[in-house]
């Protein structure tokens, strides 16, 4: 963690609304995100993170609300705002059949100040991989490939979404590691995931999202000393100190929530 701080936000979501039909996913949502600081987006299943994301990314479109990103809007700035983000999605599609080095060739094309290629490659330790078909890599290079996609065209904010879901815990340490390099250059993340241990060791601040809204905001541990231990359920009744884990589950509820 390395917050890295400007006067203008590198991140602003002001009153943000999007409906599917009678469900409400995004209910009047405010976010605020320093430039520099690594910030985590984290709620249960169905919570609005992921809508919330594809809005600032320029995915979709709001009901309502105000998004400005490096203080640029959608409507008016979208091919500057493209040139200036990097976006790593839930499941990055990549051609099985092209090469590491192909690949990332391809996505630099789509920028006109990139990275050099060798310098991401090495970036995210795929050196020896870099004639290797995509579809003969593993799990865990398969998802910094992805990474090393959003890295290629030199953004200065990189949005993850679940970037670690389904890692080994090797693979999501040597994630962790990549993730800590690119916001020690003054960059800044936005980052979703269900795993408390990264937000704690990745994020400056996090957002707890529910219903569509923020309900709790703060560091890891100004919101982990929130938490009154000694009121928690079994199994955790002689607890000291609270984790991540015990304020998420505390604000959202333990019933499990279905997509």
């Amino acid at each position: 963690m390395t917050s890295v701080q400007s006067s203008s936000p590198a991140l602003l979501v002001q009153g943000l609304r999007k409906a599917y039909n009678d469900v409400v996913a995004v209910d009047g949502l405010d976010l605020e995100v320093n430039s520099g600081e690594c910030f985590g987006l984290l709620g249960p299943n169905g919570a609005g993170k992921t809508t919330t994301i594809e809005i600032c990314e320029g995915l979709l479109a709001p009901d309502s609300g105000r998004v400005e990103v490096l203080g640029r809007r959608w409507e008016t700035d979208a091919r500057d705002l493209r040139e200036l983000l990097g976006i790593q999605l839930q499941e990055t599609q990549l051609s099985e059949k092209l090469t590491v080095e192909e690949t990332l060739t391809l996505f630099q094309s789509f920028y006109r100040e990139p990275r050099d290629i060798g310098e991401v490659i090495d970036k995210v330790e795929l050196g020896e991989k870099r004639s290797s078909r995509v579809g003969g890599l593993s799990g865990g290079q398969k998802q910094r490939l992805a990474v090393a996609c959003a890295l290629v065209g030199n953004p200065q904010l990189l949005f993850l979404d679940e970037p670690t879901t389904g890692l080994d815990p090797q693979s999501r340490r040597q994630f962790w590691d990549l993730i800590e390099k690119f916001q020690a250059e003054g960059k800044t993340i936005v980052l979703t995931t269900h795993y408390m241990e990264e937000a704690e060791r990745l994020c400056d601040r996090v957002a707890i999202v529910d219903h569509g809204h923020v309900i709790a905001l703060g560091s890891p541990n100004e919101l982990m000393e929130s938490i009154d231990v000694s009121h928690l359920p079994p199994p955790e009744p002689r607890k000291t100190t609270a984790t991540l884990e015990d304020v998420f589950v505390s604000l959202t509820g333990r019933t499990l929530r279905d997509e």
